[in-house]
């Protein structure tokens, strides 16, 4: 995993409300500060609020330490999709 892209909105709540839109975006911007404080690895990242999209990716092999935050934020991730449903989250591998 070197990356990941993240669109829309889960449409379990109204937006400002919607806890799953919530939980998901927390998870993928604390990966995101978490390799860019925890590691030396270079990436990109791409927002757009209103569509609701983070697009990340490493700029080379990832470290050790990026490996397991990217890992981790799927872990939570599909996390959600159990508890609530692949009808508000649908996790795509690539």
């Amino acid at each position: 995993m070197t990356g990941f892209h993240i669109e829309g909105h889960s449409g379990y709540a109204d937006r400002g409300s919607d806890i799953i839109c919530s939980a998901v975006s927390a998870l993928a911007i604390n990966c995101v500060n978490s390799i860019e404080e925890f590691t030396e690895d270079e990436f990109s990242v791409g927002t757009d609020e209103e569509r609701g999209m983070i697009d990340f990716d490493l700029a080379d092999q990832p470290s050790s330490k990026s490996k397991l935050l990217l890992h981790s934020m799927l872990l939570g991730i599909q996390e959600i999709e159990k508890s609530y449903g692949s009808q508000y989250v649908t996790i795509i591998n690539r």
